[in-house]
């Protein structure tokens, strides 16, 4: 076995400069190199070939490298873990066979980033809404409360349907209502599952970086709208991982 790898982070134009100081995955980290192939490079970085990835800190590793290179230049991320024999292997099993696919991909990607909508209900707001809201969820909150904890496992299971559909259907409103606010300074949108039980809105944007400042107001606008009952972050710009269809790249 080899003592060192080849691990790919992803696929970039071929003229970009690569900074002396990022570093990857990696213990200690390797430094950030572009292997490049006719009009397209691969950022890359060697790794012991006996050593396994998969440790929080290798995957912030590679996500930090991407979202900080999609900043800069258009980028076409590969999941985390892909590993080649050698530098060589790159450009014979990565980046020749796939060559025009990339540089398709990268033209539409040209000044185009990805930006995370993320809201997340306030659950005291919410819980109390749906109890207003629903009469037989009250009704058997109040029987719960005057049952032993033995005697009110059914109402305790119904409860929990009922509060976990109510939330289900509120998330499907205010997730169609995001799209609707930010669809006209988006070039694509993309529902994202949700996270968390709580998770009101979980949505990816591809936005013209001229139109962050755009996206950042509509974003804003239907926060204030909805105010405490919601709490909206919006993160990026990141790499765009939500709108691209990779190649099946099994690295091993």
């Amino acid at each position: 076995m080899a003592e060192s790898a080849t691990y790919i982070y992803g696929v970039v134009p071929q003229d970009i400069e690569v900074d002396t100081e990022a570093r990857g995955v990696g213990d200690p980290p390797g430094a950030i190199q572009s292997i490049r192939h006719g009009k397209i490079a691969a950022l890359v970085s060697d790794v012991s070939a006996g050593r396994p990835l998969g440790t929080p800190k290798d995957l912030y590793a590679h996500e930090q490298l991407l979202n900080a290179t999609a900043a800069e230049v258009p980028v076409l991320p590969i999941r985390f873990g892909a590993v080649v024999a050698s530098r060589e292997a790159v450009v014979e099993e990565f980046l020749a066979p796939y060559h025009d696919e990339f540089v398709a991909a990268l033209n539409e990607l040209e000044g185009r980033a990805q930006f995370v909508i993320k809201g997340r209900f306030d659950e005291e707001t919410i819980l109390a809404e749906i109890l207003t809201e629903n009469p037989e969820a009250d009704q058997l909150r109040e029987e719960i409360n005057a049952l032993p904890e033995d005697a009110s496992r059914d109402h305790r299971i119904r409860l929990g349907e009922i509060i976990n559909q109510a939330i289900e259907d509120k998330r499907d409103a205010d997730t169609a209502a995001m799209w609707d606010q930010v669809e006209p300074v988006s070039v694509m949108l993309a529902a994202r599952p949700p996270s968390h039980e709580f998770d009101a809105v979980h949505l990816a944007a591809l936005v013209e970086n001229s139109r962050q400042d755009e996206l950042e107001r509509a974003v804003e606008s239907l926060g204030q709208k909805w105010g405490d009952q919601v709490s909206l972050s919006l993160y990026g710009p990141m790499a765009p991982y939500d709108f691209i269809v990779s190649q099946d790249q099994d690295a091993e």
